[in-house]
């Protein structure tokens, strides 16, 4: 991509309505714009990064067995009556501007459709058990939405659903999902703590969250220093300072950011929706569920939090909208062109500064500021010695790579 031609850009200075890093730094860089109080667009640049996480979602939750499906956003109300979760504060009803009443809520969640629609297909203990998960917009009416992308009214999520024959068989694949998230944090460059925690409108039995610390987190936490068993503060019984219930370590407390939660469900739907399967004795039970919920916004906006400096953003290269920024200076454009074709053609993500109205300064500012995490320039100086300077985002060293040696010396896959 050329920067020259993608149609957003840098501001200079942060927006004054936003106290939190991620939406000051993902504003200013130009990776999202805000329309309203929680709610946001993706541009360009930050689509990129939710198409990375995207990416690394989908296989770890392929390599668990979750098939991946589509559900409507529009929620007849039938299907929350019958769980009596219509009148939750939570949910946006939606009519139609001549009619009275409500008939549909905007999908804030969607335990009451899956289980429906499994119906259709599960009869027998041989159709159990499964997983199928979504990718889709959910939308919530957050009476506090701030803290940007990390507390919203509308934004992305994965949600998972598992169907069990056995509470035995849910705990065995409850465990399978904590591996998989365990895993998506860490290839999106967080350490993220599995943390028990409370109930809520979706199951009264407690829960389990992932959660990543950050001074600029709503929740707190309990978290042992030794085996980093950890308990969120609105159900804890661990104290700051005190011993750790499991292994007797040092117990601390944090500010931390939730970035995905896992729910026992049990038979709370199955139940209401009347979901029953013949077991091998030829009795009748109802199916075991779990769910199991990632917020992809959430997710980008507490890596900004995490990675960024005095002069913006330093993305982990794994959800990087590009892994290399190049840069031509002082009229070297025609030697610029040629490296970014022969990046291009060994099938390197590169964003072009190819802008010949912008000085080395104001350059170099806005490649700090996007993020990205390998810096390549073209000037004078460095065709002289035949190379390309390259620096890594967030470090201060620089090194020379010959040009004929750049596709060995960059990795370029």
């Amino acid at each position: 991509m050329r920067l020259s031609q993608l149609f957003t850009r840098t501001e200079k200075e942060a927006p004054k309505d936003e106290a939190s890093v991620n939406a000051q730094l993902l504003e200013r860089a130009g990776f999202v714009y805000k329309n309203n109080s929680g709610i946001y667009t993706y541009l360009p640049l930050g689509w990129r990064v939710i198409n990375k996480i995207t990416a690394i979602i989908r296989e770890e939750m392929n390599a668990i067995g979750g098939q991946e499906m589509f559900m409507p956003a529009l929620v007849d109300k039938r299907y929350m009556d019958s769980t009596g979760r219509w009148d939750v504060e939570v949910a946006f009803e939606a009519k139609g501007k001549k009619e009275n009443e409500a008939r549909f809520t905007l999908g804030w969640t969607h335990e009451e459709v899956i289980t429906e629609i499994a119906s259709k297909y599960i009869s027998s203990y041989k159709d159990l058990p499964f997983s199928s998960y979504q990718i889709q917009t959910k939308f919530r009416n957050e009476p506090r939405a701030k803290s940007g992308l990390l507390r919203g009214r509308e934004f992305l999520m994965k949600d998972l659903y598992s169907f069990h024959a056995s509470e035995e068989d849910f705990l065995r694949y409850y465990e399978k999902v904590r591996g998989a998230y365990h895993k998506i944090f860490e290839r999106c460059g967080l350490k993220s703590f599995y943390t028990l925690a409370a109930g809520g409108d979706f199951t009264a039995s407690n829960t389990h969250e992932f959660q990543v610390l950050a001074p600029v987190g709503e929740d707190t936490i309990f978290i042992c220093s030794k085996c980093e068993y950890a308990e969120n503060k609105e159900i804890s019984s661990l104290a700051n300072g005190g011993l750790c219930l499991k292994c007797g370590g040092k117990v601390r407390e944090e500010k931390s950011v939730e970035v995905g939660n896992i729910f026992p469900l049990g038979t709370k739907y199955t139940e209401a929706l009347n979901l029953q399967f013949t077991d091998e004795r030829g009795n009748k039970e109802f199916v075991v569920m779990g769910s199991y919920g990632i917020g992809l916004g959430r997710l980008m906006g507490t890596v900004a939090e995490i990675y960024h400096d005095k002069n913006g953003l330093i993305w982990p290269e794994s959800i990087a909208p590009y892994k290399f920024i190049l840069i031509t200076l002082d009229h070297t454009k025609e030697e610029g062109d040629k490296l970014y074709q022969k990046l291009l053609e060994q099938g390197a993500e590169v964003l072009y500064d190819d802008r010949e109205d912008k000085t080395a300064g104001e350059k170099f500012a806005d490649a700090d500021l996007l993020g990205i995490p390998i810096r390549l320039v073209i000037s004078p100086k460095t065709l002289k010695e035949k190379s390309v300077e390259m620096k890594m985002r967030g470090k201060k060293v620089t090194e020379l790579t010959k040009l004929k040696e750049v596709e060995e010396k960059l990795d370029l896959s």
